[in-house]
This record gives C-alpha cells, sequence and structure tokens, in this order.
C-alpha cells in the first residue's frame, strides 16, 4: 500500500540511500528500533538492487517498509527518489565516485541530505558547485554525519556554548585528544581512503587542497590562524602525555572550522582548532606514539604503491561490503576529551563519549537521527551546504543524548595554579 503523502507532498521524512550495503544496512536495522514502521518517522529503503532491497526487507522482518530502486549513476531515478522524501541519508561511497548526481538531485528538488562523507576533495566540489542552487531551492545539504565529524563538531560546539554560559567568553582555542577508540573499519571506509589517494596523486591540486586547513571554509573566508594538522610525535604538557597524528583529523578540523565560519565566527577570528591522539604518559606513551604514527605513516606510503597495495587490499583490508561483527561493534568505544582555553587562561573541559563501535555502532545512530533532525525538527538553517553544528546544533545533541547512546559532558577543568 501505497503511504499517505506529507502536506508538502512528499511520502516519506527519509529514505536511506544505499540500505543493502554495510552501513546502510545498519542505519535501517536502527531505524526500525527506535522508531518502528508505523510512528512518527514514515521511512524507506532504498538501492539499486530490488533483489537485495528484498531480501534486507526479509531479514528486518518488516514486509511493510516501502523499497525504492535508484542508482548512484542514473540522475531520473535519483530525481525520482529525491522528490518522494524529505530526506535523503545516503550511504553510499566512496562520495567522490558515487555522490555527485543523488547531491545534484536533492538540490534540484529542495530535499534535505545527510551522509557519512569523510573526503575532502569531494565535499569542497560540492560546496563550490552547489551552494548557490541549494540555498535557493532550500535544501540542507549535511555532509560528514557519522563519526567523521559530529562528535568533534557537535563537542566543540558544546563546550563553547558552556564556556560563554559560564564565563561570557569564548574559548581562543580548543583540542580534542582522542584518549580512546575501539572498533573496526569496513571495505567501504578504506575504499574511500584509498580513492582520496588516487585523486591526491594523480592531481597535486587535490594534494594542496588536502593540506589546505581552511579548505571547507566558505569562499573568501579560507585562511585564518591554524596550520597543517600533527603529523609527528609530540609530548603535550597540557594534557601530561604523549600525542600521535589522528587519522581523521583531516576532515573533522576542517568541518569544525566550517561550522565556524558558518556561524559568523563568533568565537573570533582568531580561533585555533586541532586534533590529535593521545596516548599515554612516560616511555610506553611514547613508543605507543610513535608506533602509531608509525603504522599510519606505512599504511598510506603501502596504499600509494601499486605491489604493497595489491597485498594490502588481498591480506589485509577488509572487503567493499565487509565489516566489524555486532559483538564487535557493541563492544567498541570512544572517549574523545576537548581541551578549551579563554583568552585569559581560562580552562574548560568536555568530554564526548559512546558505548558502541565509532565507525559503524555509533555512526549508524548518528547518521539515522541526524536525518530525523533534519525532517521533524524545526532549524532556523536555510538552504545550503551545512556542518552538523551550524545546520542541527542543539536539536541534534539533544537526539543523540536520548536516542543514540552519545553524551556531552562537561568535566572540571584542573584547579589554577
Amino acid at each position: 500500500m501505497k503511504p499517505a503523502e506529507h502536506a508538502d507532498g512528499r511520502e516519506f521524512d527519509v529514505v536511506v540511500f544505499g540500505a543493502t550495503g554495510f552501513t546502510g544496512s545498519l542505519v535501517a536495522e536502527y531505524l526500525l528500533e527506535r522508531y518502528g514502521t508505523d510512528g512518527a518517522l514514515r521511512w524507506a529503503l532504498a538501492a539499486r538492487d530490488r533483489n537485495r532491497l528484498d531480501a534486507l526487507r526479509n531479514r528486518l522482518g518488516k514486509p511493510e517498509l516501502p523499497l525504492l530502486v535508484a542508482d548512484s549513476h542514473d540522475r531520473a531515478s535519483l530525481t525520482a527518489l529525491a522528490s518522494r522524501t524529505r530526506v535523503v541519508a545516503a550511504t553510499v561511497g566512496p562520495y567522490a565516485k558515487h555522490g555527485d548526481d543523488l547531491v545534484a538531485a536533492c538540490v534540484a528538488r529542495g530535499t534535505h541530505y545527510c551522509d557519512l562523507a569523510g573526503e575532502v576533495q569531494w565535499i569542497r566540489r560540492m560546496i563550490d558547485t552547489h551552494q548557490a542552487a541549494a540555498a535557493a531551492s532550500g535544501a540542507r545539504i549535511v555532509h560528514s554525519c557519522g563519526f567523521d565529524s559530529i562528535p568533534m563538531d557537535l563537542g566543540v560546539w558544546n563546550l563553547q556554548q558552556s564556556a560563554f554560559e559560564r564565563h561570557g567568553t569564548y574559548c581562543a582555542a580548543i583540542t580534542t585528544y582522542v584518549r580512546a577508540m575501539r572498533g573496526g573499519g569496513s571495505g567501504g571506509t578504506f575504499a574511500s581512503m584509498l580513492n582520496l589517494i588516487d585523486e591526491s596523486r594523480r592531481d597535486r591540486s587535490i594534494a594542496r587542497l588536502l593540506a589546505d586547513p581552511y579548505a571547507l571554509n566558505p569562499a573568501g573566508q579560507r585562511d585564518g590562524p591554524d596550520g597543517r594538522d600533527q603529523r609527528d610525535v609530540r609530548f603535550d604538557p597540557a594534557a601530561g602525555g604523549w600525542t600521535a597524528p589522528f587519522v581523521m583529523a583531516g576532515i573533522n578540523t576542517r568541518v569544525v572550522r566550517r561550522s565556524h565560519a558558518l556561524l559568523g565566527f563568533p568565537w573570533g577570528r582568531d580561533f585555533r582548532y586541532r586534533e590529535v591522539l593521545l596516548t599515554g604518559r612516560g616511555l610506553r606513551g611514547r613508543l605507543r606514539a610513535t608506533g602509531m604514527a608509525a603504522a599510519l605513516g606505512g599504511l598510506v606510503f603501502a596504499a600509494s604503491h601499486a605491489l604493497t597495495r595489491r597485498l594490502l587490499e588481498k591480506l589485509i583490508l577488509p572487503a567493499p561490503g565487509d565489516g566489524p561483527d555486532a559483538e564487535a561493534r557493541e563492544n567498541g568505544c570512544f572517549v574523545l576529551h576537548q581541551r578549551g582555553v579563554l583568552a585569559d587562561g581560562s580552562v574548560v573541559q568536555g568530554r564526548v563519549s559512546s558505548d558502541r563501535d565509532p565507525g559503524y555502532g555509533s555512526t549508524s545512530r548518528m547518521l539515522g537521527e541526524a536525518a530525523a533532525c533534519l525532517a521533524k525538527d524545526p532549524l532556523s538553517a536555510g538552504g545550503g551546504i551545512w556542518t552538523p553544528a551550524a545546520a542541527m546544533g542543539a536539536p541534534l545533541r539533544q537526539r543523540l543524548v536520548a536516542n543514540a547512546g552519545i553524551r556531552f559532558d562537561i568535566v572540571p577543568a584542573p584547579a589554577a595554579q
């Protein structure tokens, strides 16, 4: 039976596109668990293969779930899909290969959109291509709605709100320390990483873009005090421990800086932000940081050369469609410590945490709630290319805390010396 249309003529609040993939199926499972099929959120599953959609629906045990067939490279099918829903939640990556036409269709139809993209070069292309048209159509396009980059982006926003409430001013600088992160990667995540490496090797302008700390800021606002992300091992006196490069800093820091710009630079034009992996104290912490940095450098080196890349893909990296099992997702976790320093030297501190695997157990919930927020909550943001914090702020934080097991805590700062 065809669902009844909303007053705006849309049948659905949310369509999960790429629902038959590894992450897409987790998003579907989460929406079913949280919202059911006969509640306030009307949602559907979409992918290019009807047989796989049928199999997913059978596995979910909900024959009433609507199914839509659309292909990432068939513009007509994507336009039809975007016309039927308020929000598309996209899980088909690498987005640089498979995302262009869907974003274009959503922009053209005034349909809101969210995804899990961590590909700076592609997000920048979407900004440059669609910002004006999305603003005109009313489509809110929100990239990076998973572990890239909601915990960092909303965490910084939350810490700044607390700083202002307590001190009447904002932090001049914030550092995110990744204290714990337990989980696994999927084939899709590594496919996106490998594609990014390929693109940057073919086109040096992309490599320069990836190194630009303000690459995602709005046009005319792509400068500031921050330099390149940390790439070596350092002792951090403020944290009292050793730090290593954090693999996701390359996307998260750009998203946070774009949020600040989209909000009108409330934290000051000299606001600084960075992310690092905190590995501990003493010799053990230093050795761990050295090992982490070497492993990251080795992975990038191996992925950049044909022979070692084939070995990686054959022996180490998960295949597309594979990912951590349910036990690994449920036993995973992440803990981020965020330290903000005000202009007078005062310190405020926050913690963002979850008791699920960051990449999948938590990410699927974050994307599901971001989609629900775009579909149902009264947001002040108009059309355009947004970030999670700038578009959804407090409503999304409330949903994540209430429904998705994500915590945003303000923790005591050390006493002044």
